[in-house]
């Protein structure tokens, strides 16, 4: 127990005093010397959630080829979130630990190692290193373009790299919730967006469809998110977040412009949530495997008139819901023959998607966008975000969106 305690706060110290680019390099060096590790590689998930991307070695060191999300035994350790390991020539084994920091998944480590140093609790010791790493990814995206630039298969339009800074994580999870969005066409989204924030009591989600193309409308949605933020860390009410973003907006466009926005606020004592639908993105409701969409009180989006008011609705959550929040780009978009996306095909792509987590769940639905719309890229922005409620205590109510 004391080698192990000893081991992991060696690697985090070596991890800690890293420069921010060179992370990965005393990652590999730390493994080599306390867990015998002939090799590590880390591979980090592109901005479409296709790929395992390798962060090449510093300075212009070769990678490993790109590794599919869904397959092979990195794409296994990813989707389940757990170790994985891979029986190798020689008595070697090659461990592939999931990267994840508070339910954000970043990537993949793998970790090549003599078959006498992948025991359990050697294998529980090595997940306990990937997570170390994760964190401290996070903290070296501040100081370094390496990671960013490593997730990319193809270059970002600058509307695409306004919107994806803009983003919180892809996903996160805590005890009462979990929670997973996707964006395409990934490397040139211009103005849908998501948003989230986690307080001891509360839990808020935004789900934003950009008006526009490009730089215009990357624009209106960072000034859109940036004056709900503004009014969220000043503790006001999503009603009234909403009425000083529509205020914002129309200061600055004068009604020439304006942002389609679902506010949520859940309390995660009870399940109770406030809504308020200020425009064209679509929330379903995923509850006793049977999906209905909700019924919301269509308001002004933001920016259209001055001073708008704005009124939030309120439901009750129940454990084991699953709520899916879908912009234009996915339930208006139509098939070859001019069948639009509607409720029946989405309830089809939710229930083959049922027994997935909900970080992977925004994917799979857009998979399905996909082969109805007959093509691979969209026309217009597809936003997807999964929310599955878990609760904190037995629901008291029955109520119902």
């Amino acid at each position: 127990m004391t080698d192990t305690v000893n081991r992991l706060v060696t690697t985090g110290r070596a991890l800690r005093s890293a420069a921010a680019h060179e992370v990965p390099e005393a990652l590999r060096e730390a493994l080599c010397t306390h867990y015998a590790a002939e090799t590590a590689e880390l591979y980090l998930a592109d901005y479409a959630a296709a790929v395992l991307l390798p962060v090449p070695a510093v300075p212009h060191g070769t990678a490993p080829e790109p590794l599919p999300v869904h397959t092979g035994a990195p794409g296994r350790a990813y989707g389940a979130q757990e170790p994985y390991v891979e029986q190798l020539d020689g008595g070697r084994v090659r461990a592939h630990l999931p990267v994840t920091v508070r339910g954000d998944r970043l990537g993949v480590l793998s970790v090549t190692l003599p078959s006498r140093a992948a025991d359990a609790g050697q294998l529980a010791e090595l997940a306990e290193v990937a997570r170390l790493l994760g964190h401290e990814l996070v903290v070296a995206e501040r100081d370094t373009d390496r990671y960013l630039r490593a997730r990319r298969t193809d270059r970002l339009t600058l509307a695409a790299e306004m919107q994806w800074q803009l983003l919180p994580a892809r996903s996160c999870a805590a005890d009462a919730y979990a929670l997973g969005a996707q964006l395409e066409p990934a490397y040139a989204i211009h103005g849908d967006n998501f948003d989230w924030s986690a307080s001891a009591d509360h839990l808020m989600v935004y789900v934003t469809n950009g008006m526009g193309e490009g730089i215009e409308a990357s624009l209106l949605t960072n000034l859109g998110i940036n004056a709900l933020r503004n009014a969220r860390r000043a503790g006001i009410p999503i009603a009234d977040q909403a009425a000083l973003a529509d205020q914002a907006i129309h200061a600055h466009y004068r009604g020439e412009a304006h942002l389609s926005v679902l506010l949520v606020d859940i309390e995660l004592s009870t399940g109770r949530m406030q809504v308020v639908d200020a425009g064209s993105p679509r929330m379903l409701l995923l509850r006793d495997r049977v999906l209905t969409a909700v019924d919301l009180e269509a308001q002004l989006p933001l920016g259209m008139f001055e001073e708008t008011d704005y009124v939030a609705q309120e439901f009750t959550l129940l454990p084991g819901d699953r709520l899916l929040f879908v912009s234009d780009g996915v339930h208006a978009v139509p098939g070859p023959g001019g069948e639009i996306y509607g409720e029946r095909a989405m309830a089809r792509a939710v229930t083959s998607a049922a027994l997935l987590p909900a970080a992977e769940v925004p994917a799979a639905v857009l998979r399905e966008l996909a082969r109805h719309r007959g093509r691979p890229e969209p026309d217009d922005d597809a936003l997807v975000v999964c929310l599955d409620w878990f609760g904190r205590h037995p629901a008291s109510s029955s109520g119902s969106p």
